[in-house]
């Protein structure tokens, strides 16, 4: 069904179309600097197609959050747990309902962690439910940047992922991601190179001009027109707009964001003891309580969960409503956890499971776990990563029975959840009196290839006063455990093979 939604006028007073089926399968980046009218071409975008299409926005800012009252989009808030976010995503995709997933109140970090987590969620939905979404994200140059930043890799991949997914494979599963940012220089170009529709609005910087023209497949003298569009002015391009660059404006919206931009407003006159006024401090302010500024409080997951679960609106023309999947039943807790524990044990199987970091770990585990119909709450990602330490140890039955071993796992609750697997692997080492592992297979269950840092982990230990570290007289390698009682056998750091065989030590 085609259906062509109303984005502004072109020249001469013309209605601009855009066709949203065609939308879904070629998808949307939109560009242009701070006050070029990209959040009012999103909003008019939205507004028009609301009736149309299921629609998804990644809000960092919190400004769509008001579409919720006219259209009964629901508001998700990203403050969640990891476990909160995916069962919500996959709970969208079931019933089929809009939502805006604001971000508002997170630092850059937690807002990219909670956006990759997000559209990772509505990615991995069933197959069932692959139904077509429109994916908006303002600002996607925070959640797919060019270049690492400030933040951790860990929350730079996670987040990055997700986009690439989301605009390089998102199609087949119904999502057609609308993006928009303030630099395309900053927005990396696998994410970018994806979308085949394209709104460039007023841009002042050369590289970002250069690019906005070269995607446009206008010669490069042609590039310093964005200096000169007025806001809400936008050259449109693709297969969902027109085949030729086509210069469209905007048009009016029917909802506002919360912000807007600053206007000039008449200062006060001065009073005459202005000095007094602001240097003399008011009795009263010694006994207010110091104010700090902290996130909105998240909306109960209860609350949303009761909104998903109600029955949608009738559909009109060709839609087909949802039948609500009846409830499974509850799983007996030995099969569950038989089940986990294959979950977990495939993953670890793949030999470049080592060096993929947690997170990616743990989203796989899930959508494996779902595959599997594993019945209840998700395992929390603090277990996951404590299975994980433990799985990679390789610790036998005879070995995690001791009591020992029991020490073992009290003593790596003083380290770091992403050391665990580390001392683990040394304590199981010192607990079966076999040689010291190498730096290259302390390396891997650290999940990196480089053996200096093997080392320094070592040194760490032994700074916390877990382990003594000491070779004997061919400059084999020894790792004492003093509330153990053991030690492993001398053991060569450089060895090459990840498992040192104690007949090689003897």
């Amino acid at each position: 069904m085609q259906v062509g939604i109303d984005m502004g006028t072109v020249a001469g007073g013309q209605p601009a179309k855009l066709d949203i089926e065609e939308l879904l399968a070629t998808r949307l980046l939109v560009q242009g600097n701070s006050g070029s009218g990209k959040s009012h071409l999103l909003r008019r975008l939205l507004e028009q197609s609301a009736p149309w299409v299921q629609q998804v926005i990644i809000d960092p800012e919190g400004d769509f959050v008001t579409l919720a009252d006219k259209y009964g989009h629901i508001v998700v808030d990203g403050d969640r747990s990891d476990a909160e976010l995916i069962g919500i995503a996959t709970r969208i995709r079931q019933h089929r309902v809009s939502c805006v997933f604001t971000l508002e109140g997170l630092d850059i970090e937690q807002q990219m962690r909670a956006a990759g987590i997000f559209l990772n969620g509505l990615f991995d939905a069933e197959r069932e439910y692959w139904y077509p979404v429109l994916v908006v994200v303002d600002e996607a140059q925070m959640f797919a940047p060019s270049v690492g930043g400030d933040v951790s890799e860990d929350a730079r991949k996670l987040s990055l992922g997700a986009m690439t997914n989301l605009m390089c494979r998102g199609r087949k599963r119904g999502l057609a991601g609308v993006i928009a940012t303030q630099r395309l220089a900053k927005l990396a170009k696998n994410v970018a190179a994806e979308a085949s529709n394209f709104l460039m609005g007023r841009t002042f910087l050369d590289i970002d001009m250069a690019r906005a023209a070269d995607l446009l497949g206008m010669d490069r003298r042609q590039a310093e027109m964005f200096r000169d569009l007025k806001r809400g002015n936008f050259v449109a391009l693709g297969p969902a707009l027109s085949r030729r660059p086509l210069p469209i404006v905007i048009g009016a919206v029917e909802t506002s964001a919360r912000s807007s931009s600053p206007k000039l407003m008449p200062l006060p006159e001065a009073p005459q003891d202005v000095e007094d006024l602001i240097f003399t401090p008011d009795p009263e302010e010694f006994n207010r309580p110091i104010l700090r500024r902290t996130p909105p409080a998240p909306r109960p997951t209860t609350d949303i969960l009761a909104e998903l679960s109600k029955a949608s609106p009738a559909a009109s023309g060709d839609d087909i409503s949802i039948q609500r999947a009846p409830a499974q039943p509850e799983m007996p807790a030995a099969e569950r956890e038989e089940r986990l524990a294959a979950v977990l044990s495939e993953i670890l199987e793949d030999p470049q499971a080592a060096y993929r970091t947690d997170s990616v770990l743990y989203q796989e585990f899930l959508v494996r776990a779902r595959m599997r119909r594993v019945t209840g709450p998700p395992m929390a990602m603090g277990e996951f990563r404590r299975r994980v330490a433990v799985a990679r140890a390789g610790v036998d039955e005879e070995t995690a029975s001791s009591e020992n071993w029991q020490t073992a796992l009290t003593l790596s609750l003083r380290v770091s959840e992403d050391l665990q697997g580390v001392f683990l692997l040394m304590a199981k080492a010192a607990i079966r009196n076999e040689p010291c592992p190498s730096d290259l297979r302390i390396a891997k269950a650290y999940g990196t290839h480089s053996a200096r840092r093997a080392r320094r982990l070592l040194g760490y230990f032994e700074e916390q006063g877990l382990v003594v570290v000491h070779t004997d007289f061919s400059g084999k390698r020894i790792v004492a455990f003093p509330d153990l009682e053991a030690e492993t056998l001398p053991g060569d750091p450089n060895a090459t093979d990840d498992v040192d065989l104690k007949t090689a030590a003897e």
